[in-house]
């Protein structure tokens, strides 16, 4: 378990507890904190690891109440040209950052062209407090989707996040409308996902395909359609909307996946709702609630 840290300048500085002494200062960032094998051997290769301000070797015995530095702050381009537009920011510290996204926009660019994506906003919100850092999302929402996305916001809350994203330990709640009612009132999808060879922009549930886990729960049937709760798992390229297809109740205003246009709606009725995790410096419960957009709110009173 990493301990509290704060950004000073370049450095992140904390006090080891007792649960951090007696041992190697490298086996402390190796096996206790899982940090990088490659990041720790650089942190030590450039002096880059302090405690009570000295530049300490691997094998440095590490001691209750030490103060402990690491740089891995140092300034670094954003990566893409920052752009000025109001950002909703759900949750922000000096690791992380949550930002909303809306329906409509691309999360980051996928051709030369993209000049206007979450990422290019989030950049421009780093230009404006002064945060020189390269723009990481952790996780990715199709276009069309809403909701809540998480960024670090330097490389060592990065390589953390990523890691607990691949353990599936940060937990991601959407709010899906679909066609139809559910048999079952809630379920588990497990159906591996791969490209549709006949279309490129489709994905399908194929038995060569990556697994996929998809949990839901039924929140709210109506005659023709239900509002779920869904969970995911493991974080394939339009996972919801390929298994709920698969299920036979695709989203509301679906088409690629075989929903219909219904109730003025311009999207599909897909909303990253909630993320869930314990913080990589501190391990203190983080949930963050992204609110519904206003279209989604008239769907569902439409549909009551």
């Amino acid at each position: 378990m990493m301990i509290k840290m704060e950004k000073k300048g370049e450095w992140l500085v904390g006090n080891l507890g007792d649960a951090e002494a007696g041992m190697p200062a490298g086996q402390l960032l190796r096996e206790q904190w899982k940090l990088p094998k490659k990041l720790v051997h650089l942190l030590f290769q450039h002096k880059d690891i302090l405690l009570d301000g000295l530049s300490v070797g691997q094998h440095v015995i590490t001691a209750a109440g030490q103060e402990i530095r690491l740089r891995v702050c140092q300034p670094e381009e954003l990566g893409l040209a920052p752009v000025t537009h109001p950002l909703t920011i759900l949750y922000e510290d000096d690791h992380l950052l949550v930002a909303d996204k809306p329906a409509g926009i691309l999360l980051h660019p996928t051709e030369p062209g993209h000049q206007e994506t979450l990422d290019h906003w989030v950049a421009g919100h780093f230009q404006r407090t002064g945060i020189q850092a390269k723009v990481r999302h952790i996780h990715r929402l199709d276009q069309d989707t809403s909701g809540a996305v998480l960024y670090a916001k330097h490389a060592l809350a990065a390589a953390l996040l990523d890691e607990r994203l691949r353990l599936r330990q940060i937990k991601r709640n959407y709010i899906a409308f679909v066609h139809g009612q559910l048999k079952q009132k809630q379920g588990t999808i497990d159906q591996p996902i791969g490209r549709d060879r006949h279309h490129p922009q489709r994905r399908r549930v194929s038995p060569h395909g990556e697994t996929a886990i998809t949990h839901f729960l039924v929140r709210q049937s109506w005659r023709d359609a239900a509002l779920l709760e869904c969970r995911l798992d493991t974080g394939r390229t339009h996972q919801i909307r390929v298994h709920l297809s698969y299920l036979g109740h695709p989203l509301i205003g679906d088409v690629l996946y075989g929903g219909r246009a219904e109730f003025g709606l311009k999207r599909q009725a897909l909303h990253a709702e909630r993320l869930r995790f314990l913080h990589p410096f501190g391990e203190q419960e983080i949930e963050v609630y992204a609110d519904w957009p206003p279209e989604l709110l008239e769907l569902q009173q439409r549909l009551s």
